[in-house]
């Protein structure tokens, strides 16, 4: 299975066919308008957008075998954090697909609904068939330490539950100390972040074949992020 995650940075129905070269089962694009503004070469057979303004949203979309279901418990206060059932292929696993960006909560927009999240949704974060995805906004670089919900905090309430991020167990990396960024703000190389995340627990971290991060001078014409390309072999 191939997952993929990118911040598209808007008009993904311009840029839907630089991934599908890649194949993938299943697709989270963030700032991604709705989805009755793409047109697929190729047919997703799921298809969730979530989000408050119809050219910037979550869209998730997969293919195959695939299928997708929204669950009834989505929480709206945490707009583009998303709880999903993905069903029908080798394994059947809970989805949480993620846009951490709520400007109406000040001081928790970003990391902080990731954390508020987590907590609210503690019965279906299990140790096993889970994966949490996308765009969190966030690095520990920027903890504050007297604020409860930082990056690290996340990082260790999921290593609770075996819940961890596949691109620090493949490169062998730490929080804060990654070699690879996801995000250039501005898209210049000179200002380099890791912001965009794939958590998944043990079970399916057993599965994991390879990450990649898409290069920047490949990319950069598109978005100020960079896709993060996860292969688990089920």
């Amino acid at each position: 299975m191939k997952i993929i995650t990118w911040n598209c940075n808007m008009a993904f129905r311009k840029k839907v066919d630089l991934l599908l070269q890649y194949q993938p089962d299943l697709l989270i694009i963030q700032e991604c308008e709705h989805s009755d503004k793409i047109i697929f070469p190729v047919t997703p057979t799921g298809i969730i957008w979530y989000g408050d303004n119809q050219h910037k949203g979550v869209g998730v979309f997969s293919f195959g075998n695939c299928k997708l279901e929204l669950l009834s418990v989505h929480e709206p206060s945490f707009k583009t954090i998303l709880p999903i059932v993905v069903s029908g292929g080798d394994v059947d696993f809970t989805l949480f697909a993620i846009w951490a960006n709520n400007p109406q909560d000040k001081g928790y927009q970003y990391v902080g609904q990731v954390w508020k999240a987590i907590h609210h949704y503690e019965q279906l974060i299990k140790s096993e068939r889970t994966i949490l995805i996308g765009d969190f906004n966030s690095n520990s670089i920027w903890d504050k330490p007297k604020r409860v919900g930082n990056h690290t905090h996340l990082v260790d309430k999921l290593g609770i539950k075996q819940i961890k991020s596949v691109y620090h167990h493949h490169f062998g990396q730490t929080h804060g100390a990654e070699q690879h960024p996801t995000f250039n703000l501005y898209k210049s190389a000179d200002k380099p972040y890791h912001l965009d995340y794939c958590f998944v627990s043990e079970d399916l971290m057993l599965k994991l074949t390879d990450v990649q991060i898409g290069a920047h001078d490949n990319w950069k014409k598109y978005s100020d992020h960079l896709p993060l390309i996860i292969d688990f072999n089920f």
